[in-house]
């Protein structure tokens, strides 16, 4: 019995945590798509990463024995085999319902090479041997990669579903020796050299988005904002691919860096926010009321949305002495005593966005506090209640999307109360 008593108190606190909060961490709030121009902007900078992160490559040796007439069996080397230029010449990206495809066609590349040989024959008693340099140009070549995307326990699991590559000419010019006796020896090892390049360019390539799923794991689900709070950029759901673009879900909703409970304000998942649908534009992002209103209760709860004014331009008003015309009882129980006005929001400000509008409700609270010797006394206290109503319009400036927030009608509402009988 004493041993199932904690098991049964961790089932019981299971089941006492708010499904609310669960239920938050799993909803996404935020929706960035990758159009096809940005999809081709990060293949173009992916394809430059990796030429410059691979090149130069350096290749096996190759080694070849052949009999050729009146000479015998000929062993032929290649050694310092290295690719030390790259060039892709035309390339596109296209995503697809298993994944993205990455094609790079009309690639050239160049490749230098030390070569020499040796043999023995009969017709002389002593070894014969060579050596020289050459250069290799390979031409046509195509590389193909198809790229898997998934989201695992909130982060971007990027997988190589399939790699290949494909060397469709080569040309091979040798200098040094007797180069030009040789040319047609040397031309034996198009098909090894080709082989080695394909081979070496697919195996670069697989570690090379190996590095950069690492990188992705290792990114934080919590982005810092300051010093309270963080933007929680957990992934849900696995990525949305169609022909022309990739959509990714993720959380969204500002948290609190040390972990103090946020009291839930209206974060249910509405309809979303205003998106630039532009089909030019790069990227796209899509943010559900709830973040704005996840970062009022943050920034609430963290006392950030109170302040005390103790200076303004027309510092007498801030004096009893200011008063004593207008609330004369005021006056006459603190006569000449300094004024602060403590302003606070009463509960976190409430944010409605729709497609084209946007209103948000502001309750505050302005405590008016005398200050006597070493005393602050709240005299009277006016509760404001506020309506903003604006009108979301979005301009299209070249590669950028404009967000502007045209001010409509606003009202206050004010009560008025005081604390004593002055």
């Amino acid at each position: 019995m004493a041993q199932t008593l904690p098991l049964f108190l961790l089932i019981i606190c299971l089941l006492l945590i708010p499904s609310s909060q669960i239920q938050q961490e799993q909803e996404a709030f935020t929706t960035i798509v990758i159009s096809q121009q940005g999809l081709d902007f990060l293949k173009n900078l992916l394809i430059t990463q990796a030429i410059s992160s691979i090149i130069p490559l350096k290749l096996p040796n190759i080694t070849k024995t052949a009999k050729f007439p009146f000479l015998g069996y000929v062993h032929m080397l290649l050694s310092n085999i290295t690719i030390y230029q790259l060039q892709v010449l035309d390339s596109y990206v296209k995503p697809g319902d298993t994944g993205i495809a990455i094609i790079a066609s009309g690639t050239t590349c160049n490749l230098s090479m030390d070569w020499s040989y040796e043999y023995n024959t009969w017709l002389f008693p002593v070894e014969i041997s060579d050596k020289g340099h050459a250069s290799v140009q390979v031409e046509g070549m195509e590389v193909g990669l198809t790229l898997g995307l998934k989201n695992q326990e909130g982060t971007l699991k990027l997988s190589l579903m399939d790699c290949g590559c494909y060397v469709k000419d080569i040309s091979i010019k040798l200098d040094g020796g007797a180069s030009w006796l040789y040319q047609g020896m040397i031309d034996a090892f198009e098909e090894q050299i080709g082989s080695a390049v394909e081979n070496a360019i697919t195996k670069n390539l697989g570690e090379g988005i190996l590095k950069l799923d690492l990188f992705l794991q290792s990114l934080p689900k919590e982005i810092p904002v300051d010093d309270d709070a963080s933007i929680n950029v957990t992934f849900v759901d696995n990525p949305s691919l169609s022909n022309s673009s990739v959509g990714f879900d993720i959380n969204g909703l500002f948290t609190a860096r040390k972990k103090v409970p946020i009291t839930m304000y209206y974060y249910e998942n509405t309809l979303p926010s205003v998106l630039c649908t532009e089909p030019t534009k790069m990227l796209g992002i899509s943010l559900d009321e709830a973040v704005f209103n996840s970062a009022s209760a943050l920034y609430y709860d963290a006392k950030f949305m109170q302040w005390i004014v103790d200076k303004i331009p027309d510092q007498s008003l801030l004096n009893t002495a200011g008063w004593r015309f207008i609330v004369p009882q005021l006056y006459k129980k603190y006569p000449n005593d300094d004024m602060n006005m403590n302003l606070s929001l009463s509960s976190p400000p409430i944010l409605r966005i729709s497609e084209h509008n946007l209103d948000a409700t502001v309750y505050a609270d302005l405590i008016i506090d005398v200050l006597e010797a070493d005393q602050v006394i709240p005299v009277a206290c006016i509760s404001l209640v506020g309506w903003f109503d604006g009108e979301i319009e979005t301009f299209y400036n070249l590669n950028h999307c404009l967000l502007y927030i045209c001010a409509g009608p606003y009202s206050v509402l004010l009560f008025l109360i005081f604390y004593q009988e002055l």
